[in-house]
């Protein structure tokens, strides 16, 4: 395979929604802790999360709601981070991501991105006139060394990886929560299916595992057959 090896890894709730609403003031991170019946059980996913790939793929923009370009930096922890970033992150949001990762490499078609302003020895940047996903996972591993990646971005992002057979791997943890709500972000957005010749698009799933978690959570994987 000429690019990563590449696993969705997400937390949603039962109806495969990853935010509580449809504001960037609504986060599951930010709004489960504080609700019975979810807070009980939220450790695991993070505790899952621990044993992810050690390199993780991310979006700007999720990152912005996360609070980077304001937050204290980080210690360095052995995770090589990539983000994809037009106009999200500011120059502290970089630097944070610097600070953090093993290897950080932004991915973006903004020739004016703060990152150019940048000069630390684990930045690197991926300039695209135009977005190339498969390109860009190509990069990573002929130029990076990245072998295996953990996908953990926002449902549009996703659903570029979906219809451009870039998922390996699918690996959920469900809520025990029902959000509903058609504009809150679902595990795969963006564009939908509308003529039969499309449906090549769609991702066929094997089950690998099933287990049943503490508090009613679910982890659920699946091996990406087409």
């Amino acid at each position: 395979m000429d690019r990563p090896i590449t696993t969705l890894y997400m937390l949603m709730s039962l109806d495969g929604k990853i935010s509580t609403g449809a504001s960037d003031d609504r986060d599951v991170d930010k709004d489960f802790p504080n609700i019975d019946g979810l807070k009980e059980g939220l450790y695991q996913y993070y505790d899952i999360e621990q044993t992810t790939d050690l390199w993780s793929f991310n979006t700007g923009r999720v990152q912005e709601k996360m609070g980077v370009n304001e937050k204290s930096f980080p210690d360095k922890t052995p995770v090589s981070f990539v983000l994809l970033d037009n106009s999200h992150l500011t120059e502290h949001g970089v630097m944070y991501f610097c600070k953090k990762s093993k290897e950080f490499v932004l991915i973006t078609s903004n020739k004016d991105h703060p990152a150019f302003n940048v000069k630390e020895n684990n930045l690197h940047i991926i300039y695209q006139e135009e977005l190339s996903l498969p390109d860009a996972l190509r990069e990573l591993k002929n130029s990076y060394g990245c072998e295996r990646i953990t996908i953990q971005s926002g449902g549009t992002v996703n659903g570029l990886f979906l219809r451009e057979k870039l998922f390996d791997y699918i690996d959920v943890v469900v809520a025990p929560v029902l959000i509903g709500g058609k504009d809150t972000s679902s595990l795969i957005d963006g564009r939908s299916i509308i003529s039969e010749n499309e449906l090549s698009g769609l991702g066929v799933l094997k089950l690998i595992d099933c287990t049943v978690l503490n508090d009613s959570y679910i982890r659920v994987r699946y091996q990406v057959l087409s």
